[in-house]
């Protein structure tokens, strides 16, 4: 059996790639494993000879996540691990924001993103002309961006955030009110978690804001004793029908430490699949919404980027300096 790189699926290759296979095949199907196994086999290879790692976002197949990744997570993981690498080079399996972030905080490592098409709606809803404009419109007024954004957005704002610590970025500026972008459904929920006033934008997820509170209900009425965790890009209808709202990280964590008996992730479908992966004793119900951008990284533009070292991300300097320092301020804030 071959895939479209001409790797064979040998019995080599088999009895090297079980173990790996081991960790997802509650989420991969048997049948499915002799096309990923040769991939799989070659880029962890290519690996070791480029000195390279690969970062993985949450949001990726198991394949990629159980199969190849070195670090896993959400953005705020990947950016904090990013910095301590020893590699020479970096495969970002996520976004193309993603692998900004990671030039940003490895300037002299050759960062690659498989395909540079992996955009993000958030990151697209908002431009660095539109943040000036605001600066413009509410003088004084400190802005936070969601880690969602452009480095030419970063380079504009006063200091980033993620989902997960959003709301302790805010506090820490001591302001009355912040402008808070692109997710209007982020920026909402972190105004039910604070008296800092937020002005938001109306940036929104493709995927997340598909979801509904009727959605959430029906699915309560067809299976019993069923926990709703959701992502706080989630329309507000959404947040409050779940009994557990968090980042993808305090999601995965959630699922770990009560290990409830059945539950519905209310985010990027991928990421079920990589926690049930991990949590047998959990069911996992899954109203899928896949993210198109994340779905154009692969096993197989993985290793030709690994194979050419391209494409490459890079930065204007001008822009990565004042990008980084936004970063590197979301950074150093510590969790509560």
């Amino acid at each position: 059996m071959r895939d479209t790189t001409g790797l064979a699926y040998t019995p080599d290759i088999a009895a090297a790639t079980q173990p790996i296979y081991e960790r997802m095949k509650r989420v991969v199907p048997a049948v499915e494993w002799p096309f990923h196994a040769p991939l799989v086999h070659e880029i962890n290879r290519l690996k070791r000879e480029r000195n390279a790692v690969i970062l993985a976002h949450n949001y990726q197949t198991p394949e990629i996540f159980h199969g190849v990744a070195d670090i896993v997570g959400d953005s705020l993981a990947l950016a904090a691990r990013a910095t301590e690498t020893d590699a020479d080079v970096i495969v970002l399996a996520g976004v193309h924001f993603m692998a900004e972030t990671a030039k940003l905080l490895n300037p002299a490592k050759t960062v690659l993103i498989p395909d540079t098409g992996a955009g993000c709606s958030l990151a697209e809803s908002i431009t660095a002309a539109d943040v000036r404009l605001l600066r413009e419109r509410y003088p004084g007024v400190p802005v936070v961006a969601y880690v969602n954004t452009s480095a030419d957005v970063k380079a504009e704002v006063d200091i980033c955030c993620t989902s997960g610590n959003a709301v302790e970025v805010v506090e820490s500026l001591g302001a009355p009110r912040v402008i808070m972008l692109p997710d209007e459904y982020l920026a909402k929920y972190v105004a039910t978690q604070t008296s800092v006033e937020i002005i938001a934008w109306k940036g929104h997820c493709e995927v997340h804001e598909r979801f509904t509170g009727d959605e959430i209900r029906e699915f309560r009425g067809r299976f019993d004793e069923l926990i709703v965790i959701a992502h706080p890009e989630c329309p507000p209808d959404v947040l409050e029908a779940a009994d557990f709202v968090g980042s993808t990280a305090r999601m995965v964590d959630f699922v770990a430490d009560r290990r409830p008996p059945r539950v519905l992730m209310v985010t990027e479908c991928s990421m079920s699949d990589n926690v049930a992966a991990a949590s047998p004793e959990t069911e996992f119900v899954r109203p899928c919404n896949l993210c198109p951008h994340m779905k154009k990284i692969t096993l197989a533009n993985i290793l030709d980027s690994l194979r050419t070292l391209e494409p490459q991300v890079a930065i204007a300097p001008g822009v990565a300096d004042r990008a980084r320092r936004s970063v590197e301020r979301m950074l150093a804030v510590k969790p509560r």
